[in-house]
């Protein structure tokens, strides 16, 4: 578990990231506005910050400068719509540690996170790197999955999917949950996606492992 501050004033991506990141375990605490972001970020009491640049009373690249003048060396993975290379290079050597352009997956942040985290010690001790649930094994750090012990090969999008339902076995997972989750807020909600790739995995790791709850979503079998 993180402490994770997320600094955006779209409450659309905002809301959006915080369900995400509760999710894998992580605590988030959301603002709206630059000066705000930046005396949290200051206070020491957050392990990740989520910064967008486009805030209201001092953007991002300010946060980021004053941030780092002050000596804070917390990780910082800027999330935006400006995506020019021009951008991209202010913030990486404005002190950022990540960069992301958004319209963004979510599984796509969540791993850059991960990263962060694990490279500074963030982590909750004994963070699980690997999940096991009905027969099946996910090694989050090889991103290798197996059933009964036989290697299974899984694309990433299934990987990221079969991790979802594992963090969540035995819960029902709406579609929308999982579209969240792994194909990011922008997906067309009226997509059969979903279907598909549960259809992927009862094939990759047994037709017993995902169950269908009429009307509600799908539930991992533990």
């Amino acid at each position: 578990m993180a402490r994770i501050l997320i600094v955006e004033d779209e409450e659309r991506i905002s809301s959006f990231i915080a369900k995400g990141l509760r999710a894998d375990g992580h605590v988030p605490t959301v603002v709206a506005d630059g000066p705000t972001g930046l005396d949290l970020a200051l206070s020491g009491d957050h392990d990740l910050m989520v910064l967008d640049i486009g805030l209201p009373g001092m953007d991002g690249f300010e946060v980021l400068d004053q941030l780092r003048a002050q000596g804070s060396r917390m990780p910082v993975v800027v999330l935006t719509a400006r995506d020019s290379v021009g951008d991209t290079v202010s913030a990486l050597e404005g002190g950022a540690d990540d960069y992301m352009s958004k319209p963004f997956r979510f599984a796509e942040l969540q791993a850059r996170i991960r990263l962060r985290l694990r490279q500074t010690g963030g982590a909750a001790p004994g963070a699980e790197d690997v999940l096991e649930a009905g027969g099946v094994r996910l090694d989050l750090r090889t991103r290798r999955a197996s059933v009964d012990g036989a290697d299974v090969e899984l694309s990433a999008r299934e990987f990221t999917l079969a991790e979802i339902f594992m963090r969540n076995a035995g819960q029902v997972l709406s579609r929308e949950q999982l579209l969240d989750h792994v194909w990011g807020f922008d997906f067309d909600p009226g997509s059969n996606v979903v279907d598909v790739y549960v259809g992927y995995l009862r094939r990759k790791l047994g037709s017993d492992t995902i169950l269908t709850v009429r009307g509600m979503g799908y539930r991992f079998a533990t």
